[in-house]
Formats: C-alpha cells, sequence, structure tokens
C-alpha cells in the first residue's frame, strides 16, 4: 500500500453481523489469513476485493465454517465461528463460485433436496420452494432439468437454494463469474431484491471493480492476507484522487494490476465455472 494512503474505516457505524477480530488462518508456512478485524453491518452489501491469492476465498471459508481459524475470533448473525459453527450454518447461505446445482435434477428438485439438507419442516417445504423460485424468476422453469438451463438461471437457481431457510447473512464467491452482461444484470437485481425484500446481509467477493463500485455500500481490500483498506467506493476513490476509479484504488492499496487467473488450480477452478455457466 502506498505510504499517503489510508484506510477509511468506519465499521464502529451501525449494528455488526459480521465481525471478526484478529482473524488467522495458516497453511504450514504460509499465512492466508493475517489478523483481520473487521465488521459488516446489517443489511449493507459489503464486497471483498484484491489480488488472486490475497486471502479473500480462505476468510469467506472460515466464516461460514468451512475452514477452522488458526487463531482469532469470528461472529457470524450472533453465534460464534469456532464454537456454535452449527448456529452459524443455520443462520448463513453460501453461493460458491463453482457450480453447485445438479444438471441430472430439475430446479425444483434440487430445491427439495436443499429443503431437506436445511431442516426445513415438512409442511413448509413447497411454499418456501414456490417462494424462492418466484423470487429469482424461476418459477415457469421450475420442472425443467437444469443442465438445459443457461448460466444466468443456474445461478438464480443457487442463489434461491441458499434463500429457503432464510438467512440472515448471505455469501456469495464470484455471484457473475461467467456470466454474460444480461444475466449479470439480472443477477444483480434479484440481490437488490434480496436485501430490500428480507432485510439480509450480503458479503460478495469479487474481481469485477465495476460491479463492486456500483453494488457494493463498502467495500475492503485484501492484500496478503490483510485488509489494507475499507471503505464506500466513492471515499476509497477520493484518497487515491479526484477523477480515480475502483481499478485505481485495487492498484493504489495492493501494488497490484487486475489480471485474470492466478495459480493452476485458481484458473482450472474459474474456466470451469465459466464453461459451465456458458
Amino acid at each position: 500500500m502506498n505510504d499517503g494512503l489510508q484506510a477509511v474505516r468506519t465499521d464502529h457505524d451501525g449494528l455488526q453481523v459480521v465481525r471478526t477480530d484478529g482473524l488467522t488462518k495458516r497453511f504450514a508456512d504460509v499465512t492466508a489469513v493475517d489478523g483481520v478485524s473487521i465488521g459488516v453491518r446489517a443489511g449493507e452489501i459489503f464486497g471483498l476485493i484484491g489480488p488472486n491469492g490475497a486471502g479473500k476465498s480462505t476468510m469467506i471459508k472460515i466464516l461460514t465454517t468451512l475452514l477452522p481459524a488458526t487463531g482469532g475470533c469470528a461472529t457470524v448473525a450472533g453465534a460464534d465461528v469456532r464454537s456454535e459453527p452449527g448456529r452459524v450454518r443455520q443462520r448463513i447461505g453460501y453461493v460458491p463460485q463453482v457450480v453447485s446445482a445438479d444438471g441430472s435434477l430439475t430446479a425444483a428438485e434440487n430445491l427439495w433436496v436443499s429443503a431437506r439438507l436445511y431442516n426445513i419442516p415438512r409442511a413448509d417445504q413447497a411454499a418456501r420452494i414456490t417462494e424462492a423460485l418466484e423470487v429469482v424468476g424461476l418459477r415457469d422453469a421450475a420442472n425443467t432439468l437444469v443442465r438445459r438451463y443457461s448460466g444466468g438461471m443456474i445461478r438464480r437457481l443457487e442463489i434461491a437454494q441458499s434463500l429457503l431457510h432464510r438467512p440472515a447473512v448471505l455469501f456469495m464467491d464470484e455471484p457473475t463469474v461467467g456470466l454474460d452482461p444480461v444475466a449479470h444484470r439480472a443477477i444483480w437485481e434479484d440481490i437488490e431484491d434480496l436485501r430490500t425484500r428480507y432485510g439480509m446481509t450480503i458479503l460478495i467477493t469479487t474481481h469485477d471493480m465495476s460491479e463492486a463500485d456500483a453494488h457494493c455500500d463498502r467495500v475492503g481490500v485484501m492484500h496478503l492476507g490483510k485488509i489494507v483498506a475499507v471503505g464506500t467506493p466513492a471515499e476509497l476513490k477520493a484518497q487515491v484522487g479526484p477523477d480515480a476509479t475502483l481499478d485505481d484504488v485495487f492498484t493504489a492499496f495492493t501494488g497490484s494490476q487486475i489480471v485474470a487467473g492466478g495459480n493452476y488450480r485458481e484458473i482450472l477452478r474459474t474456466r470451469r465455472t465459466a464453461r459451465r455457466l456458458s
């Protein structure tokens, strides 16, 4: 980070639904998440941006209980990630970057499976599934095999799956990767509608700076396992210069250019996802 730039931090304002304090994750001699302390407010869309390998996905996996932290602590929707993982899972939805819907099933069948996994009472399942399909605009395609869906429709179904238990917090890892501009716009209409309809808090990771600029209330810039800046897109751009873009912010705080790909495994995962969503 440039010496003249300071992280904009306004975490003290508003109820924090996601909070970390010194969160750390080490893999052997590599520190993927390095003492991160941050708060995400109720009802906001918070974006994590940063270079490949910055620690964004690792942090999401810790917050969704998929990975244990090495140090520090985190709470999500009032539940401790380390000591109350079951309560955390009950209160969150998670849309991973990789395709998670089963192409051999219809949308309705995928949702029935999810309803059982979430332990939604049998008497409520049909109504919840109908509501979720309506929210994401897939009711007319409920009985179509998912392998016949477009990329945007698959992403909408995955969002519907994550909504069945009405989570307080929705985590989305690269929600629009591989989508065409029309599907990209439709997905964000769905996300904005979710926040309005349910008062949901949404945390996303993205490499699309225009997406973060247009839709995120606040952005956290992650670099080498640390959060090096937090603020609204406007606040962060103002620090860099009067005509700065969020791409300029990315470069200024990380010293990196936004490039596609990363290591072999990351490139393979991204290309497979894009191909399956195309």
